[in-house]
């Protein structure tokens, strides 16, 4: 009897037959994939600003999600503010209070919660209608890729948020307005990005190779480009997070965001409202405008740092 023979030959206590061989091609893809995360986590700690970055960000998420416990869910009611209007800070109130009384460290760890949730949010859809107008544009060129890359073309010389202030103007007052101003106003950048790793790609053997036996273009998008172009699309996305953020401030500070909930931009405009740059109340003003500006500094540098690890031809320092 050969051996072939004898690896599939039940055994006598009647169990099934046992093949022999290596792990599965799940495993092994699994296996490719921890092995890709990790060397990716090597690389990425090479680089002190993004790990920076990266911490702070860890510290701001944990803050957010932690505040119903730290602060409670009543911080912003202004019938039961706990202060006086406008107090310095003390050792009651750190960082004093607003112009209702209310305590402007609650309010300020309550906002980070709604500050990362619309600029996160924002930044997704931005990045997905980005990389779907630059993959397809890409992929079937011809009076498809040229009518989008007209429309891609006119956003980028148009004022990203003069467009932002229109759309936020003419819908109604929400965080999903916010979410959807932002999002439709600054996805050209990744369009035209995804677009040219696009036609990189397609223009490789093996995508000529699947197309002779057969691959049909959601095939030849979906598992030949789309896997290609991801790194390229994380890295925007972080990127772009900071973009968010700043522009859903700005929003609130003009007073076209939602009324009814507590951001940074929107403690700048009520300090604007209640004169506080004029009185010089400047603990109603500077905390709320640094948090915005190391959010934004933070995922700037986790942008980077993934941009150098994905694409080490860039060069960006460590």
């Amino acid at each position: 009897m050969t051996a072939e023979t004898t690896d599939t030959t039940e055994s006598a206590s009647g169990s099934p037959p046992v093949k022999s061989g290596g792990p599965g091609p799940r495993a092994l893809a699994r296996r490719r994939r921890r092995a890709s995360v990790a060397r990716f986590w090597r690389e990425y700690r090479k680089h002190r600003a993004g790990v920076f970055g990266l911490a702070a960000l860890g510290l701001f998420v944990l803050v957010a999600l932690t505040a119903p416990l730290t602060v409670g869910s009543d911080v912003d009611s202004v019938t039961d503010a706990p202060g006086q209007p406008l107090e310095s800070p003390s050792g009651r109130f750190p960082l004093g209070t607003d112009q209702f009384g209310r305590s402007l460290l609650g309010l300020l760890i309550w906002g980070s919660r709604v500050s990362l949730l619309v600029g996160l949010l924002a930044a997704v859809l931005s990045v997905l209608i980005g990389a779907l107008i630059g993959i397809t544009a890409g992929h079937f060129r011809g009076w498809y890729a040229t009518v989008m890359m007209r429309i891609t073309d006119w956003f980028l010389v148009m004022p990203t948020l003069v467009l932002a202030i229109v759309l936020a103007t003419v819908l109604s007052r929400s965080l999903g307005t916010i979410v959807l101003a932002i999002g439709v106003t600054t996805w050209p950048t990744t369009a035209r990005l995804v677009r040219a790793q696009t036609l990189a790609v397609e223009s490789r053997p093996y995508i000529e190779r699947a197309k002779a036996l057969g691959g049909g273009h959601w095939h030849i998008m979906s598992r030949h480009v789309l896997p290609n172009v991801m790194p390229l699309i994380l890295a925007q996305t972080t990127l772009i997070i900071s973009s968010a953020i700043l522009a859903e401030a700005t929003l609130a500070f003009l007073g076209l965001g939602d009324p009814a909930v507590v951001s940074w931009g929107g403690l700048l405009q009520d300090a604007r409202e209640a004169g506080s740059v004029s009185s010089g109340d400047w603990w109603y003003l500077v905390p709320p405008g640094i948090g915005i500006a190391v959010v934004a500094l933070a995922f700037t540098l986790c942008g980077r740092a993934v941009e150098a690890v994905l694409n080490p031809r860039l060069g960006v320092s460590r």
